[in-house]
Protein backbone atom coordinates (compact mmCIF):
# COMPACT_ATOMS: atom_id res chain seq x y z
CA UNK A 1 0.00 0.00 0.00
CA UNK A 2 1.11 3.56 -0.85
CA UNK A 3 -0.01 6.79 0.62
CA UNK A 4 1.31 10.02 -1.09
CA UNK A 5 1.55 12.69 0.54
CA UNK A 6 1.87 15.91 -2.25
CA UNK A 7 3.73 18.55 -1.75
CA UNK A 8 1.38 21.56 -2.22
CA UNK A 9 -0.61 19.78 0.59
CA UNK A 10 2.17 20.13 3.69
CA UNK A 11 1.71 22.12 6.48
CA UNK A 12 3.31 26.54 5.49
CA UNK A 13 4.90 28.65 7.92
CA UNK A 14 5.94 31.92 6.63
CA UNK A 15 8.23 33.77 9.47
CA UNK A 16 9.71 36.43 6.91
CA UNK A 17 13.55 35.16 7.51
CA UNK A 18 12.27 31.56 7.63
CA UNK A 19 9.97 29.81 5.16
CA UNK A 20 9.16 26.69 5.59
CA UNK A 21 6.84 23.77 4.43
CA UNK A 22 5.76 20.58 7.01
CA UNK A 23 5.57 17.50 5.76
CA UNK A 24 4.10 16.26 9.56
CA UNK A 25 2.04 18.68 12.32
CA UNK A 26 4.87 20.95 13.42
CA UNK A 27 4.81 24.28 15.68
CA UNK A 28 2.04 26.12 14.34
CA UNK A 29 0.92 23.93 12.14
CA UNK A 30 -1.24 21.09 13.23
CA UNK A 31 -3.06 18.19 11.64
CA UNK A 32 -4.24 15.02 13.45
CA UNK A 33 -4.03 13.34 9.84
CA UNK A 34 -0.33 13.24 9.98
CA UNK A 35 2.05 13.34 13.09
CA UNK A 36 4.54 11.39 11.53
CA UNK A 37 4.85 8.05 10.17
CA UNK A 38 6.34 5.18 12.83
CA UNK A 39 9.73 6.99 14.76
CA UNK A 40 10.06 9.53 12.20
CA UNK A 41 8.35 12.65 13.46
CA UNK A 42 9.60 15.63 11.42
CA UNK A 43 10.59 16.60 7.71
CA UNK A 44 10.79 20.45 7.20
CA UNK A 45 11.50 21.84 4.17
CA UNK A 46 13.32 25.02 5.18
CA UNK A 47 14.41 28.56 3.84
CA UNK A 48 16.46 30.97 5.53
CA UNK A 49 17.29 34.54 4.16
CA UNK A 50 21.01 35.36 4.22
CA UNK A 51 22.49 36.26 7.32
CA UNK A 52 19.50 35.08 9.43
CA UNK A 53 18.97 31.69 11.42
CA UNK A 54 18.05 29.93 14.47
CA UNK A 55 19.35 31.32 17.78
CA UNK A 56 20.13 29.52 20.83
CA UNK A 57 17.50 26.74 21.69
CA UNK A 58 17.37 23.24 23.06
CA UNK A 59 16.15 20.10 22.71
CA UNK A 60 15.88 16.64 24.59
CA UNK A 61 15.84 13.09 23.51
CA UNK A 62 15.18 13.71 19.48
CA UNK A 63 17.55 12.16 16.97
CA UNK A 64 17.93 15.21 14.63
CA UNK A 65 19.35 14.77 11.38
CA UNK A 66 20.29 18.50 8.79
CA UNK A 67 20.49 17.92 5.12
CA UNK A 68 21.86 20.88 3.41
CA UNK A 69 20.27 21.41 -0.31
CA UNK A 70 21.98 25.17 -1.06
CA UNK A 71 23.95 27.09 0.94
CA UNK A 72 26.03 26.30 4.18
CA UNK A 73 24.72 26.13 7.79
CA UNK A 74 26.83 27.50 10.30
CA UNK A 75 26.40 25.67 13.82
CA UNK A 76 27.22 26.10 17.11
CA UNK A 77 26.33 24.19 20.13
CA UNK A 78 26.64 23.38 24.01
CA UNK A 79 28.92 20.20 23.12
CA UNK A 80 31.47 22.76 22.08
CA UNK A 81 30.96 22.64 18.51
CA UNK A 82 31.44 25.13 15.81
CA UNK A 83 30.90 23.76 12.11
CA UNK A 84 30.04 24.25 8.61
CA UNK A 85 27.80 22.23 7.25
CA UNK A 86 27.75 22.57 3.51
CA UNK A 87 25.60 21.45 0.43
CA UNK A 88 25.17 17.70 0.39
CA UNK A 89 26.40 17.21 3.73
CA UNK A 90 24.62 15.47 6.49
CA UNK A 91 24.05 16.47 10.38
CA UNK A 92 23.48 14.24 13.01
CA UNK A 93 22.60 15.17 16.49
CA UNK A 94 21.67 12.95 19.46
CA UNK A 95 20.04 15.38 21.62
CA UNK A 96 19.47 12.85 24.43
CA UNK A 97 19.66 14.34 28.07
CA UNK A 98 19.74 17.87 26.57
CA UNK A 99 21.88 19.82 23.77
CA UNK A 100 21.30 23.35 23.17
CA UNK A 101 22.61 24.41 19.68
CA UNK A 102 22.11 27.34 16.82
CA UNK A 103 21.44 27.19 12.99
CA UNK A 104 22.70 30.16 10.83
CA UNK A 105 22.51 31.45 7.50
CA UNK A 106 26.44 33.37 6.82
CA UNK A 107 25.83 34.36 3.55
CA UNK A 108 24.99 37.94 3.32
CA UNK A 109 23.70 36.91 -0.12
CA UNK A 110 22.38 33.59 -1.12
CA UNK A 111 19.38 31.74 0.45
CA UNK A 112 19.94 28.55 2.60
CA UNK A 113 17.99 25.80 1.81
CA UNK A 114 18.19 22.45 4.02
CA UNK A 115 16.02 19.68 5.44
CA UNK A 116 15.44 19.19 9.26
CA UNK A 117 14.59 15.60 10.21
CA UNK A 118 13.37 14.68 13.52
CA UNK A 119 13.31 10.96 14.77
CA UNK A 120 12.46 9.91 17.78
CA UNK A 121 14.78 7.61 19.56
CA UNK A 122 14.48 4.22 21.20
CA UNK A 123 16.77 4.96 24.15
CA UNK A 124 16.23 8.09 26.60
CA UNK A 125 18.43 9.94 28.25
CA UNK A 126 21.59 9.14 26.88
CA UNK A 127 25.14 11.44 26.21
CA UNK A 128 24.24 13.70 23.72
CA UNK A 129 26.62 13.30 20.36
CA UNK A 130 27.60 15.04 17.19
CA UNK A 131 28.55 13.76 13.75
CA UNK A 132 28.75 14.70 10.34
CA UNK A 133 29.47 13.39 7.32
CA UNK A 134 29.53 13.76 3.12
CA UNK A 135 27.96 11.13 1.09
CA UNK A 136 29.55 11.38 -2.03
CA UNK A 137 26.42 10.99 -4.80
CA UNK A 138 26.05 7.79 -6.37
CA UNK A 139 23.82 5.79 -8.36
CA UNK A 140 21.02 3.95 -6.33
CA UNK A 141 20.32 3.52 -2.78
CA UNK A 142 23.50 4.85 -0.23
CA UNK A 143 23.09 4.23 3.40
CA UNK A 144 23.37 6.88 5.53
CA UNK A 145 22.19 6.43 8.73
CA UNK A 146 21.48 2.93 11.09
CA UNK A 147 21.46 1.76 14.42
CA UNK A 148 24.95 -0.21 14.01
CA UNK A 149 26.47 2.33 11.77
CA UNK A 150 27.32 -0.06 9.04
CA UNK A 151 29.24 0.06 5.92
CA UNK A 152 31.06 3.74 7.05
CA UNK A 153 26.62 5.20 7.90
CA UNK A 154 26.21 7.43 10.97
CA UNK A 155 24.87 6.06 14.02
CA UNK A 156 21.32 6.61 14.53
CA UNK A 157 19.48 5.72 17.73
CA UNK A 158 16.38 3.99 16.79
CA UNK A 159 15.67 0.84 14.54
CA UNK A 160 15.82 2.49 11.78
CA UNK A 161 17.98 3.39 8.85
CA UNK A 162 17.82 6.36 6.30
CA UNK A 163 19.10 6.17 2.51
CA UNK A 164 19.87 8.61 -0.27
CA UNK A 165 18.50 7.66 -3.71
CA UNK A 166 20.14 9.18 -6.90
CA UNK A 167 18.91 7.87 -10.31
CA UNK A 168 19.48 9.14 -13.95
CA UNK A 169 16.37 9.12 -16.35
CA UNK A 170 15.34 5.72 -16.74
CA UNK A 171 17.61 3.96 -14.14
CA UNK A 172 15.74 2.26 -11.57
CA UNK A 173 16.37 0.81 -8.06
CA UNK A 174 14.79 -1.40 -5.61
CA UNK A 175 14.72 -1.46 -1.55
CA UNK A 176 13.46 -5.15 0.29
CA UNK A 177 11.28 -3.77 2.87
CA UNK A 178 11.25 -6.40 5.91
CA UNK A 179 7.69 -7.80 7.22
CA UNK A 180 5.91 -5.62 9.64
CA UNK A 181 8.16 -2.55 8.48
CA UNK A 182 7.08 0.86 7.16
CA UNK A 183 9.02 3.00 4.58
CA UNK A 184 8.96 6.91 3.88
CA UNK A 185 10.03 8.63 0.97
CA UNK A 186 10.66 12.19 0.33
CA UNK A 187 11.98 13.37 -2.87
CA UNK A 188 14.29 16.28 -2.70
CA UNK A 189 14.63 16.66 -6.42
CA UNK A 190 13.41 15.55 -9.35
CA UNK A 191 10.72 13.00 -10.61
CA UNK A 192 10.45 9.58 -9.77
CA UNK A 193 8.07 6.34 -9.38
CA UNK A 194 7.42 4.50 -6.20
CA UNK A 195 5.74 1.28 -7.30
CA UNK A 196 3.74 2.82 -9.69
CA UNK A 197 3.21 6.27 -8.33
CA UNK A 198 4.70 9.52 -9.28
CA UNK A 199 5.98 11.39 -7.06
CA UNK A 200 7.72 15.01 -7.91
CA UNK A 201 9.82 16.98 -6.20
CA UNK A 202 8.96 17.93 -2.52
CA UNK A 203 6.02 15.09 -2.31
CA UNK A 204 6.66 12.05 0.10
CA UNK A 205 5.04 9.09 0.19
CA UNK A 206 4.38 6.39 3.16
CA UNK A 207 5.09 2.55 1.82
CA UNK A 208 3.39 -0.59 4.18
CA UNK A 209 2.72 -4.26 3.19
CA UNK A 210 4.90 -3.99 0.67
CA UNK A 211 7.71 -6.85 0.43
CA UNK A 212 9.96 -4.10 -1.81
CA UNK A 213 9.99 -0.60 -3.19
CA UNK A 214 10.35 0.05 -6.67
CA UNK A 215 12.27 3.58 -8.09
CA UNK A 216 12.41 4.43 -11.52
CA UNK A 217 13.59 7.74 -12.28
CA UNK A 218 11.68 9.96 -14.83
CA UNK A 219 14.21 12.90 -14.59
CA UNK A 220 17.54 13.12 -12.90
CA UNK A 221 16.18 12.47 -8.84
CA UNK A 222 17.18 12.70 -5.30
CA UNK A 223 15.42 11.71 -2.53
CA UNK A 224 15.25 9.84 0.90
CA UNK A 225 14.28 6.65 1.77
CA UNK A 226 13.48 5.80 6.14
CA UNK A 227 13.29 2.06 6.54
CA UNK A 228 11.48 2.03 9.94
CA UNK A 229 10.21 0.10 12.55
Amino acid sequence: MIEVRPSEERGPADHGWLQSRHSFSFAGYYDPRHMGVSALRVINDDRVVAGAGFGMHSHQDMEIISYVKKGTIEHKDSMGNIEQLPAGEFQLMTAGTGVTHSEYNPSDSDTLEFLQIWIQPNQLGIDPGYQQKRFEPRPGLQLIASPDARDGSLLLHQDASLYQLWLQPGESARHTLSAARTAYVHVVSGAIKVNGERLDEGDGATISDSESIAFEALTTSEALLFDLP
